[in-house]
Order: C-alpha cells, then structure tokens, then sequence
C-alpha cells in the first residue's frame, strides 16, 4: 500500500493512554519518516499548552502555545494547523501523527485539520478493552480527575470516551491481560462497524518489496495499523454519521452476557410519563443512544445520548417530515436518504429509535418500560391538538 502524496495526517487520541502511546509508538515504528506531534494540556493550569514533535528517536523540537480565550483546547486549535504545515513544507515527513491529549475529542480536531487544507488519513482511538465498563461507567467530571480542556468545560469522563470511541473508524486495540470475553463483546457492540487493529501486530518479519519509496535499503510492507492510519477518511460523512438522524446505530445482539435492544416505533412518547421514567431508562445500560419524538413536540427531533449514568437530551432540529418540500435541497443527502429508507406513509421520518447496550441488560423489564411511556391507545387516538396540549414536562430539561 503506497503512501498519500504531501503530507498524510493521521489521529490518535483516547482516554486510554497507555494504549494510545503503545499505538504511536506502534506508528513511529513501522512508518519509517513519521513523526509525532503532541500537545500536552496538563500544563494549562500554567497558562500554556506544551507541544513535543518526535520521533521512534526521540524529542526533534520543543515549544509552548499561549492559552487562547483561558481555554487549552483552543490554544491546540490554533498552534496545530501551523505546525503540521511546518512539517508539511519542511520536507522529510512521511506520516503526521498527531497525538491527542487524553480528554481531547477526535471529531473536532479532523476538523481543523481538513479546514487547514490538510489531508486527514485516519482516525484512531486507542482502547484497552478492560477499561471499557469502567469508563463508560464513570460519571465523574474530567475536571475532577484533572482531564478538563478548559475551566468551562463540563464533560464527563463516560460521554467522553464514548464520543471517542464511536467517532474512530478504527480502534487500535490494546492486548490486554485483564480484558475477558464480555469486555471484547461489550467493545464489539459498542462499535460493531470499526475495524480493529491489535497494537502488536506488527510489520513482517520478511521484508517484501511493495513498491514505496522509503530512506532504508530494504523495503517493508505496512503494518495493518499503518495501513488503517492512511486508509483515508472522509470527514462530512464522519459528521453524518454522528448525527443523531442518520447516526450508524449497533444492531441487535446478544453475546458473552452483553446485550444490545434497539426499540422502534412510530407512536409518540407520553412527555409526562417518559420524563418521569428518565433516571430508570439511563440507568438500565451501560450506553444508550439514539433519537425520539414527544407528543407535545411532534415537529422537533430529540436526540438521547447517554453513558455513565447521566442523560443529555437536546433537539437536533425538525423532522424532515415537519419541513416543506423546498426545504429538503437544504439537508444533507445522507439525512435525506436515512429518512427515505425508514419513511412511515403518516408519520414520515418520525420515530423512537433508541439503543442500549450493556452487560446484563434487562431486557424485558427495559422494553416494557419503554412501552409504558407511549401513548396509549385512547391518547393517541384525541389526535396532534390534544398531544400538544399534554404536560410539558421536558421544557425545564430543554431550557425551553
């Protein structure tokens, strides 16, 4: 697999560092060329973010980049772009590796980079499949564990890494002793669409000439992680997929004690009565997500994402079927497509669609408690103005 012209720009980022660093180093190893850009946000508390450039030698160079706005993760926003075009036009860089720091999410920063002009290759988040539960379980504040990116910043460890890990195409998957069968299966579920790389596969032991050009006398094949890194990625599809309308959900499964129910269906939900379930619906999984719609709000998209044990629910705008027929040229055509593939003749795109995921996952008592929280048959019967005229009970949650 030949390497991209200029200068391909992979990223790795994770909570899990020492897997994160074991995949670099992985890099640095089998790209010969490659160096690693690295800004380190521990140092803010200071006022100033360090950056470290290296390679499988060591440290190359060395510098600080002032805090923007009393924020690290924009002060990273800022000095990254013009870092990796210094390398870019100095010459001899044959892979960018850009290191992200712990708590750093991977979504916005392929964004800066392809907005620079530059060539994002691959996504990766580094995993440790032990720590999966744990993190996903862990509802404490980054700032609490010193992983905030700035003093405003309100994340929790759980949405972190969730948003982390179901970001990245591919997941470099670290050998871990301690993992078993459920935390393997767990992680499969989580993501059964990335492609997962074992930190320690390595290059071939014989060298085979696959036509690079590289500074040794003998020729390597790529590693499969190599290969991942410059595989090639597409940022907007990337967004789209996040997008709680078309997002690429896990399907049904159930293996190793880990479970995944994906509930659908066309009948809105109670406001008052779903509101009132909230804390047992977050609760009954490890990872739930997906999108709703609420009787007294039957135009506006909801989007449901939860990890940890806490909920974040905000309206992701209207349902398609809300918006007039000149409207739709404005929206994407992955959303356009999403919503013709699953248009229902009244209700339009119109749904509950939620997934959860867990070990031991109640399955039963979750579904019925989901069915609890439809309207029932009389309810639905009364038509669109009564719906509007139940309890708005999610206004408070919605800052409505």
């Amino acid at each position: 697999m030949a390497v991209p012209p200029g200068l391909p720009v992979v990223i790795v980022g994770g909570l899990h560092a020492d897997a994160r660093r074991a995949a670099v180093a992985r890099l640095l190893a089998d790209v010969p060329g490659s160096v690693v850009l690295h800004h380190d946000l521990a140092t803010a508390a200071a006022g100033t973010v360090v950056r470290t450039i290296r390679d499988a030698s060591g440290i190359l160079d060395a510098g600080e980049a002032p805090l923007v706005n009393d924020c690290a993760c924009c002060a990273l926003r800022e000095d990254l772009v013009p870092e990796l075009e210094r390398l870019r036009d100095t010459g001899g860089t044959r892979l960018a590796v850009v290191e992200l720091w712990d708590s750093v999410e991977p979504k916005a920063m392929a964004e800066v980079v392809t907005a620079g002009g530059l060539t994002v290759t691959g996504v990766i988040t580094a995993v440790d499949p032990a720590l999966v539960l744990p993190c996903l379980g862990n509802g404490d504040d980054l700032a609490d564990g010193g992983l905030a990116a700035a003093a405003t910043d309100q994340r929790t460890v759980a949405d972190t890494f969730a948003r982390q890990l179901e970001y990245a195409p591919v997941l470099a998957v670290a050998d871990s002793p301690e993992a078993d069968d459920e935390d393997r299966e767990l992680l499969a579920q989580l993501h059964p669409t990335a492609h997962q790389v074992p930190i320690g596969q390595g290059v071939s032991a014989d060298p085979v000439d696959d036509g690079l050009t590289v500074p040794t006398p003998r020729l390597r094949p790529l590693s499969p992680l190599a290969q991942a890194a410059l595989a090639g990625f597409d940022v907007e599809a990337a967004a789209a997929a996040q997008h709680p309308a078309c997002a690429l959900l896990p399907a049904e499964a159930d293996a190793h004690g880990v479970t995944t129910l994906v509930w659908s269906r066309r009948r809105p939900f109670h406001p008052e009565r779903l509101y009132a379930a909230l804390e047992d619906l977050t609760c009954s999984a490890a990872r739930s997500r997906g999108r709703f719609w609420l009787a007294d709000k039957p135009d506006t998209l909801f989007h449901w994402d939860a990890a940890g044990g806490a909920l974040c629910v905000e309206s992701a705008g209207p349902w398609l079927a809300s918006l007039p027929d000149a409207a739709w040229e404005m929206v994407s055509p992955v959303r356009r497509a999403a919503a013709a593939l699953d248009w229902d003749a009244e209700h339009g795109d119109r749904c509950q669609h939620l997934v959860f995921t867990s070990p031991g996952l109640d399955r039963d008592g979750l579904e019925r408690l989901l069915e609890s929280c439809l309207l029932t048959d009389a309810e639905y019967a009364a038509g669109r103005d009564a719906w509007q005229r139940l309890p708005h009970a999610f206004d408070t949650l919605l800052e409505v």
